[in-house]
């Protein structure tokens, strides 16, 4: 693990993540959330249980992480300038997605840690197929979606201006 700056301690800290799927993002934030002050919210949850019936494509993923967004974007930021720290399980795997994270700190007068999970491709495969197999998560997904959803991916660079921290082994 390699972070780049210590945290203050007098201001909440919005926790973002990136890595591929099954890369253990949503693993790292579950032992994040059990640490005092911070709270847990997690896109693939609230996805399910608000649009599950209405997500069969790549396209209506989008629209709905696009709603969902939307109302949560100001609700972290309350959250955040009341004091408490956020967790924020939705993937940061693009700048675009970074930079709505970014302004959602900013918003929430916090400071910001991006925790960047880079494990290799196959790696990630097997844990997904694993995943898929035990039924532990809310959506299965292929491995042709993976590579899919992947093509979108583009790591953090430190120009974009967050406290990273790189995990280049498993987390679990």
């Amino acid at each position: 693990m390699i972070s780049t700056s210590p945290l203050r301690a007098d201001r909440p800290i919005l926790h973002l993540f990136c890595g591929k799927i099954a890369a253990g993002k949503s693993t790292l934030a579950a032992e994040l959330a059990r640490q005092p002050g911070n709270v847990l919210i997690c896109e693939d949850e609230w996805l399910y249980a608000l649009f599950g019936d209405q997500m069969r494509t790549m396209g209506d993923y989008v629209r709905m992480s696009k709603k969902l967004r939307a109302v949560m974007g100001p609700h972290v930021s309350m959250l955040l300038a009341s004091g408490v720290s956020v967790v924020l399980d939705f993937p940061a795997n693009t700048p675009g997605l970074r930079q709505w994270m970014r302004d959602v700190c900013k918003d929430g007068g916090a400071d910001h840690r991006l925790h960047f999970l880079n494990l290799p491709d196959e790696r990630c495969k097997a844990r997904l197929r694993q995943r898929n197999q035990t039924g532990a998560h809310a959506f299965a997904t292929s491995d042709a979606q993976f590579d899919q959803i992947s093509s979108y991916f583009v790591p953090p660079q430190a120009e974009e201006g967050f406290d990273i921290v790189t995990y280049e082994t498993e987390i679990i």
